[in-house]
């Protein structure tokens, strides 16, 4: 059975955040960006973003 492309944009949706949060969770720690979206699979920008986030808030 197919997935609709509407539960896949969902599904992958979901998957993102959690990456996101667990990347928050590593900045927390001190990891470097290179390794943190080596680890999660976000892209560098990404990571560097949420660093900027982090850091403002």
């Amino acid at each position: 059975m197919r997935e609709s492309v509407v539960y896949q944009s969902i599904k992958t949706e979901g998957g993102d955040e959690k990456a996101r949060q667990i990347a928050i969770n590593m900045l927390i720690e001190g990891m470097s960006v290179d390794l943190i979206a080596k680890l999660t699979g976000l892209s560098v920008e990404q990571v560097q973003q949420l660093e900027q986030q982090q850091t403002q808030e």
